[in-house]
C-alpha cells in the first residue's frame, strides 16, 4: 500500500517552546487516520507544517512517495480554521470561486450539496447559515477538483449537540468512500467512531500509533463486587485470564481477557462460597486507552 504522507524526525520550536519533538508518520492510502491529543500538543502545528504553511525546524516530509513533486498540495483538500467564505454569496457561488481557485470545473457541485446536506440550501446566501452549516460547506469546498487527501483540524470544535453529529455522519461517509483522511481532533470519542488509525501525541511527542483496534486492546473492563471483598480477590487473582485487579468505588476493576466467560466468573464464584453482589462487563473504551498512555508523558 502507498504511503500518502511520511514524516521523518518533524521538529518545531517556538523560543524554548519545543512544539513538535521528532514526529515519525506514515500514513497510507486509503486510511482514517486521527491525530489525536489534547490542546497544545502540537496536532495543529503538525498540519501546518506538512500543508507548507509552517515551516519546520527539523526533519522532513513527502506527499505520495514524491510522485506529484511541488504540486502534491494541489491533491489536498483542507480545512484548518474556521470557514471563510463571502457573507453576500451563496453555497452555489463560494464554491465557485473555490473551483476557480482551484483551476477546476462546476459539475460537482450538486453532488458534493447533496453529501454534505446542503442541497435544499444551494441558493442561500451564506451569510445565513448556522455554525453547522457553514462546517458543512467548508468539507464541501475541501471536495472540489477530487483531491486524493483530505485534513480536517477539529471540524466540530464550537458546534452544538445536533451539528456535532451532522458533522460527524458526513466525515464517516467520506470515510466509508475509501478517501485518506487526516483529522486532528481532542475528542477521543470521534477519533473512535469515524478513523482507522490513530496517533497519540502530547507535548509534541508522539506516543502511540497504529490501527484503532490495536491501540484499542482487545480486552473487557470488569467491574466485581461481593460482600467478602478480600476472598473475592483472591479468588480473581488466582484466575490468570484476569490481567490487573484495582480498587474502585467500592468495587475491584479487573482488566480481563475478552473471551473470558461472564457467567463462568460468577459460577464459579458461587461455587467457591463467594456470591457476587455486583457485576458489570464492557469493552474499554479509547478514553481509558488514551489517559493510560498520556498519564506519565
Amino acid at each position: 500500500m502507498m504511503s500518502v504522507l511520511v514524516t521523518k524526525g518533524l521538529r518545531k520550536t517556538y523560543g524554548k517552546l519545543v512544539a513538535l519533538e521528532g514526529l515519525d508518520l506514515d500514513i497510507k492510502a486509503g486510511n482514517v487516520y486521527g491525530l489525536l491529543g489534547p490542546n497544545g500538543s502540537g496536532k495543529t502545528t503538525t498540519l501546518g507544517i506538512i500543508l507548507g504553511i509552517l515551516s519546520q525546524d527539523g526533519g522532513t516530509y513527502e506527499w505520495f512517495d514524491g510522485k506529484y513533486g511541488k504540486k502534491a498540495r494541489m491533491k489536498i483538500g483542507s480545512i484548518l480554521e474556521t470557514p471563510n467564505f463571502y457573507p453576500y454569496l451563496n453555497a452555489v457561488e463560494n464554491l465557485k470561486i473555490v473551483a476557480r481557485i482551484k483551476n477546476v470545473g462546476y459539475d460537482q457541485f450538486d453532488e458534493l450539496l447533496e453529501l454534505v446536506d446542503l442541497a435544499h440550501r444551494k441558493r442561500s446566501k451564506f451569510k445565513t447559515f448556522s455554525l453547522g452549516m457553514k462546517q458543512r460547506l467548508a468539507i464541501a469546498a475541501t471536495l472540489v477538483g477530487h483531491p486524493e487527501v483530505l485534513i480536517f483540524d477539529e471540524p466540530t470544535n464550537g458546534l452544538d449537540p445536533q451539528g456535532i453529529a451532522e458533522v460527524r455522519n458526513i466525515l464517516k461517509r467520506i470515510a466509508d468512500s475509501g478517501r485518506t483522511v487526516l483529522m486532528a481532533s481532542h475528542i477521543l470519542d470521534e477519533v473512535e467512531k469515524i478513523c482507522s488509525h490513530v496517533a497519540i501525541i502530547k507535548r509534541g511527542k508522539l506516543l502511540a500509533t497504529g490501527p484503532v483496534g490495536a491501540i484499542l486492546s482487545n480486552d473487557m473492563l470488569l467491574e466485581v463486587g461481593s460482600t467478602d471483598m478480600e476472598a473475592l480477590k483472591a479468588f480473581l487473582q488466582s484466575n490468570p485470564m484476569i490481567k490487573t485487579i484495582n480498587p474502585l468505588n467500592g468495587f475491584l476493576e479487573c482488566i480481563v481477557d475478552e473471551s473470558l466467560s461472564v457467567s463462568e466468573i460468577n459460577e464459579k464464584a458461587f461455587t467457591s462460597g463467594i456470591v457476587l453482589n455486583h457485576l458489570v462487563s464492557r469493552k474499554r473504551r479509547l478514553e481509558e486507552e488514551f489517559l493510560e498512555i498520556t498519564q506519565d508523558a
